[in-house]
């Protein structure tokens, strides 16, 4: 059974790196994780033969900077423009919506999205970013990844 951390992003638009960042950080504690920062419907390429994702995005959902969301099932995915700061052309959160209309989601998805304010090109990832990034890479390498998870113990 495939299992796999997935962070996704805009290195260049400011808070939208949070997915990227916080797969880096994952790598450092230990854990397997890939960056992706492609269209949504590249995930379906990561979700073929994958049983289990934890899947990492900047997201705006009016909350403070730097909240952190978690959406556990497929039934209870984003709205839509809410993953990915709308930096995408088809993004994130219309990937998986695709995903699950093809019935090609994984048979467990968990979603973090962590709060940005801030995406304009060539912007550093805000300090309440920087600071939720840590705390879902903590989280995640802690036991909340999915059961039996990437992360090396």
């Amino acid at each position: 059974m495939k299992r796999l951390i997935i962070g996704c992003g805009n290195p260049d638009r400011g808070d939208d790196a949070a997915g990227l960042l916080a797969a880096r950080r994952l790598r450092e504690l230990g854990c397997q994780a890939v960056e992706y920062t492609g269209e949504g419907t590249g995930l379906l390429d990561f979700f073929e033969g994958t049983a289990e994702v934890v899947l990492v995005d900047a997201a705006v959902t009016g909350a403070a900077p730097g909240t952190v969301h978690v959406w556990e099932s497929p039934s209870a995915l984003p709205q839509r423009e809410m993953l990915g700061g709308s930096t995408h052309h088809f993004g994130i959160a219309e990937g998986l919506r695709l995903a699950a209309a093809l019935g090609c989601l994984p048979q467990k998805l968990v979603i973090y999205g962590i709060e940005g304010r801030s995406f304009g090109i060539g912007e550093a990832p805000s300090p309440e970013v920087i600071r939720a990034v840590e705390e879902v890479a903590r989280r995640i390498a802690s036991g909340h990844a999915p059961s039996g998870g990437p992360c090396a113990r």
